[in-house]
């Protein structure tokens, strides 16, 4: 990492629910805290689920979120890498954020140095033990032929249906109520028990990252290792940040 520059990890901000009007204020928010750490930023990972509902059609893109799409642009034009780890939300980017925006993309987990630090970092869906429901869906959603019917799609009706059953989500209901995840016992978690797994495999990893749990969680794996779950914009606007030294879970708002 050169310089001072600092790497940015954010994740799960859910754009389009539970409304317009909600998503727009977050939205915003969002684009304002890319504007602050952008002064320092040496580089910015998106840990997935930017959107709620997203599908690239050859020519159409979902309306809407012209601020943030405007602003990474601007960000990447700057000569800042952005980088978006596609969530199960936004399994359907394609090529539009690469070519347009300069966003490079990735689907599975990938291990990054920073310094002198090995950090583990993927969005966190479909991994570790059990869901095995999850899992089958989303075997289904990536399947290509899947994809290729769905874009014979109307643009309307595709998004609309998809819109639709963001606005019935789990998350559109936290997000319109602003009520937080909660945690009963955090060994439990599948993230948590797959980030031990690794562990034993890989024992250099200074940092696992994921996203997709809006739980923000930062816990000791071992003297060496500590486990990160970034938590969402949704309810929590919590963000981490790596100063060349340490990795720190904060809150913008």
């Amino acid at each position: 990492m050169a310089g001072k520059k600092k790497i940015y990890f954010a994740s799960d901000f859910h754009l389009g629910v539970p409304d317009y009007e909600n998503s727009l204020i977050r939205e915003k928010l969002f684009v304002t805290w890319l504007d602050e750490v952008r002064s320092d930023a040496g580089e910015i990972y998106l840990m997935g689920d930017i959107f709620d509902f997203w599908f690239e059609y050859k020519t159409v893109i979902p309306k809407g979120f012209v601020r943030i799409l405007g602003k990474l642009a601007e960000i990447t034009d700057s000569g800042i890498p952005v980088y978006l780890f596609k969530g199960n939300h936004d399994v359907w980017a394609f090529d539009y954020l690469q070519k347009e925006i300069n966003i490079q993309l990735f689907r599975q987990p990938e291990i990054k140095i920073f310094g002198n630090k090995r950090f583990y970092l993927a969005h966190g869906d479909g991994l570790g033990p059990g869901d095995t429901g999850y899992k089958f869906l989303k075997k289904v959603f990536a399947f290509r032929p899947n994809q290729w019917l769905f874009n014979w799609l109307h643009p309307d009706i595709g998004t609309r249906m998809g819109l639709y059953f963001s606005k019935k989500s789990r998350y559109a209901h936290i997000a319109k109520e602003g009520r937080k995840e909660k945690i009963n016992d955090f060994h439990d978690e599948m993230l948590y028990k797959y980030s031990l797994n690794i562990l034993k495999e890989d024992k250099d990893i200074d940092y696992f990252v994921f996203g997709h749990r809006h739980l923000p969680l930062d816990i000791r794996l071992n003297e060496k290792t500590r486990f990160i779950i970034l938590g969402d914009w949704l309810t929590n606007f919590s963000y981490a940040v790596f100063d060349g030294n340490e990795l720190e879970l904060k809150y913008y708002k």
